[in-house]
């Protein structure tokens, strides 16, 4: 199973790991993209500061995260899943789980990124601010300039198995699934059950849960029936559409009662 995740907004603090080292992360064949996300994003910043801030997004309080751009490539490092931090990863707690779930999160997550494209949770990452809206001034905007490393090299890392995708929208355009792989994926909503609306803060959190129930349980799935199957038993009402035709996705409701 490859599960696919949106990043967190807001990053852990710098680590104290070793710098950068861009051909050490996972699924090499993006590395020529990231490269030059890369660059553009540490001139950016590295240059008129109020310019960086436009490009980017960000506030006036959020004035120190150009800074921390411009010095990427020297910057301390640590794994992905303790950069990424927020309501989902907050939720999936994966500091706290045993020893074989973990070894199942590094094998099977997959954190989309507008700066890396996507990386493991185990990878060794300096802390950044560059969402997948961003448009940079060179390469424009980054989920188009992801799409055609992506198809090349998403197909491979999803190998036989589920795809199971949380990402949000913006992510997903940086890669959709097609053909095949399109036929064994399934995209989740979260709904609070009375209303059946999205309500963000607590679509974020059931997502984590959720995907630290399958970790926990050790769900051995393979289809989107299986996963169906499988979120039931761990006590989730989900309702799920077949594709109506080849080469589209699952769509699962998880619905829930309670907002927290």
């Amino acid at each position: 199973m490859l599960v696919l995740l949106p990043p967190s907004e807001g990053k852990a603090s710098p680590g104290r790991g070793a710098p950068l080292k861009l051909e050490s992360l996972s699924l090499p064949g993006l590395t020529a993209a990231r490269e030059a996300v890369l660059d553009e994003l540490v001139e950016l910043c590295a240059g008129d500061e109020d310019k960086a801030r436009e490009v980017l997004g960000l506030t006036e309080g959020l004035r120190g995260e150009v800074a921390k751009n411009a010095a990427l490539r020297t910057a301390g490092t640590r794994p992905a899943g303790e950069i990424y931090t927020g309501v989902l990863y907050d939720a999936l707690g994966l500091a706290s789980l045993d020893t074989a779930a973990k070894e199942r999160a590094a094998r099977s997550l997959l954190v989309f990124s507008g700066l890396w494209g996507a990386v493991r949770v185990t990878d060794e990452i300096p802390s950044y601010r560059c969402s997948m809206g961003v448009r940079l001034p060179g390469l424009g905007a980054l989920a188009a300039h992801w799409r055609a490393a992506m198809a090349s090299v998403l197909p491979e890392a999803a190998g036989e198995g589920l795809v199971l995708d949380l990402r949000s929208s913006a992510y997903a355009n940086a890669w959709k699934p097609k053909g095949e792989v399109a036929g064994r994926t399934a995209t989740v909503r979260v709904l609070h059950a009375p209303t059946r609306k999205v309500v963000s803060h607590f679509n974020k959190a059931t997502k984590g849960r959720i995907v630290r129930s399958l970790l926990t349980a050790g769900a051995a799935v393979s289809t989107p029936g299986e996963l169906v199957e499988a979120l039931r038993d761990l006590g989730y009402a989900v309702e799920a559409q077949a594709p109506a035709a080849a080469g589209r996705a699952w769509a699962l409701d998880v619905l829930v009662d309670q907002v927290h």
